[in-house]
């Protein structure tokens, strides 16, 4: 899937996508980067690209990467 980071909350390090097919927005937490990708990397705004899986309170991003 693809996607914007509509807001990061740096100090819990986690954030949320909005996904451009118009789904539900997608949790992620600092754990959700593909290998040697950084929290850190990204910002409100960007655009990525990203894997779900269901969670407890909705879908969660899993590999997500900067496209």
């Amino acid at each position: 899937m693809t996607g914007t980071i509509k807001k990061i909350m740096r100090q819990k390090g986690f954030g949320f996508i909005v996904p451009d097919d118009g789904s539900a927005d997608v949790f992620f937490h600092r754990g959700s980067m593909a290998p040697r990708v950084q929290f850190e990397d990204f910002n409100d705004g960007d655009t990525v690209q990203f894997q779900t899986r269901k969670g407890e309170k909705g879908p969660v991003a899993l590999d997500m990467k900067l496209r």
